[in-house]
């Protein structure tokens, strides 16, 4: 199952197992059970910490439990974990084995104090970037804490369970049989949610802290530069972020980021933090902006109202909140958000198999998304709302190619249909001839640009036309002391290096203020 080099990788990572424990795998004479022996088989033969049992009698087969000998773990996979979650099977193993996690002290003890049962699942596709987050999240909180019991399910080979639950979105979790949540969570998600006292300790810590030097509002590559450029001046910095890493989590393939040939977006913003975290920076993860109040007086202190009530303050800002993908904003679509509405045809892609989807937009993401979704559906459909794509010429040509693929121009979306469970089809209106048509599908993946988050900032800084913060050439906005970088700026093209870049130079910039302003007349 594992190649040579895959398994000189692992035994090398399974020599830092301290406690013995055991593979129980539950079977059937399938195919995939027997893929799935292969690779449990390859593992327990490269340390003698693990041992293999193959009379387990769980009703997912295949699948397999990771049991320490005291039997105070509950931790399955029922699947094979290749692809995005190899990573969370060998996470699983050092972790059931003893090695200890990363993750801070204060979260370990919040996991460990949590009272009640917590009986999870979480449905997961192997091509999905975001679902190893939360299944690496709830497998060690499933080894931090006996009270919680964790099932990572492969969507694609339990389809009936998919069709009964009507999952059209991947990571969804369950917890105790009820939808939980869909999308990206980490341990401190997860636990905001549990925990419903968190969000007023967390705002009690946050409002007693001193006022920052330079505060950052954003966790994207924008801000990790800027608190990276701040904290190397010895100045004190702190990062507001509602995510650390931004819209990058959501991007699959990056292979334009200049000096790393290769990577997923994911990956980039693990390394992103990492890095930010080797310097002095008080990062405030889970945090959403509500509200900029400016300083008055020269010497006064810019405030940023959070939206859990808190307050910071600081001689400079850093404004990097990024965007998102925009939306439709036609009739249906929030209805049907996650039960065929999709944002990221990589992550959801797997679960219309066989099926018929429309992809939004004709740009190069929406062209791509076309192009991969291709592979894997019966059909698509691409809507542009113009007379011509604007995707690449390279995509365009690949895309005609593709026998399975429609394109429709000048044709724009009016409304998402269903049936009240999921989606069953969408209107859309011919352009050139004012006509409207029906279309008969079971997913819709909206491709169409993005969306600044900047609706905080109404009424307070000067914004573009499109809701972008205005920047000079040295990232200043409207307002002395702050700055801004990234997405949500002017600056034109969004490429993550040149968020990076911005994000670097409006550090720079409000050092330069901070010297000025800070010297005597």
């Amino acid at each position: 199952m594992l190649d040579t080099n895959l398994k000189t990788q692992l035994k090398a990572y399974l020599e830092r197992v301290t406690q013995p424990f055991e593979i129980v795998a539950s079977l059937d004479d399938g195919e995939k059970s027997q893929e799935m022996l292969g690779l449990l088989q390859d593992i327990v033969g490269l340390t003698d910490k693990i041992t293999l049992k193959t009379d387990g009698n769980d009703q997912r087969r295949p699948s397999f439990a990771l049991n320490r000998p005291n039997g105070n773990i509950s931790l399955r996979f029922a699947g094979i974990p290749m692809g995005h979650e190899f990573t969370s099977l060998v996470l699983a193993l050092l972790q059931v084995g003893g090695h200890p996690s990363k993750l801070a002290a204060d979260v370990i003890e919040q996991i460990k104090g949590l009272q009640g049962e917590f009986n999870f699942e979480t449905y997961f596709s192997l091509s999905c970037q975001n679902c190893p987050d939360v299944v690496q999240a709830l497998n060690l909180m499933a080894v931090l804490n006996p009270n919680i019991r964790h099932v990572a399910i492969d969507g694609a080979l339990f389809q009936d369970e998919v069709e009964r639950r009507q999952i059209m979105s991947v990571p969804s979790i369950y917890l105790n049989g009820e939808l939980f949540g869909q999308g990206r969570m980490g341990e401190e998600e997860i636990l905001a949610k549990l925990d419903t006292g968190a969000a007023a300790r967390d705002a009690e810590k946050i409002g007693a802290k001193e006022a920052f030097e330079v505060l950052v509002v954003g966790g994207g590559p924008a801000g990790a530069a800027a608190a990276i450029y701040a904290a190397r001046k010895g100045i004190r910095t702190g990062v507001a972020a509602e995510r650390f890493g931004g819209q990058v989590l959501d991007t699959m393939a990056i292979e334009n980021f200049i000096s790393v040939q290769e990577t997923e977006g994911p990956k980039l913003a693990r390394a992103l933090e990492e890095h930010v975290r080797a310097y002095d920076v008080d990062i405030m993860n889970l945090q959403r902006a509500a509200a900029l109040i400016p300083a008055s007086g020269e010497n006064g202190l810019h405030e940023v109202k959070l939206e859990n009530g808190a307050s910071l303050k600081a001689k400079t800002l850093i404004l990097a909140t990024g965007a998102r993908w925009r939306e439709m904003n036609v009739p249906g679509e929030q209805e049907y958000r996650g039960r065929g509405v999709a944002y990221c045809p990589h992550c959801d892609g797997p679960l219309f198999k066989g099926k018929r989807v429309a992809v939004i937009g004709g740009g190069n993401s929406g062209v791509e998304a076309a192009i991969d979704l291709a592979g894997i559906v019966a059909h698509v459909t691409l809507l542009e709302y113009g007379d011509t794509l604007k995707a690449d010429a390279v995509l365009q040509r690949k895309l005609n190619s593709l026998p399975n693929v429609t394109v429709l121009k000048q044709a724009q979306t009016t409304e998402v249909k269903g049936d009240g469970q999921k989606v069953n089809g969408l209107v859309y209106k011919d352009r050139s001839t004012e006509e409207s048509h029906n279309l008969e599908l079971e997913g819709i993946f909206v491709q169409i640009g993005l969306l600044p988050n900047s609706e905080w900032l109404k009424g307070t800084l000067e914004l573009s036309r499109f809701g972008e913060i205005v920047v000079d050439a040295k990232g200043q906005t409207s307002i002395p002391g702050v700055f801004a970088a990234g997405d949500v700026t002017t600056v034109p093209y969004k490429q993550i290096v040149i968020a990076v870049g911005e994000g670097a130079k409006a550090s720079l910039s409000a050092f330069d203020h901070l010297i000025r302003t800070s010297a005597p007349a």
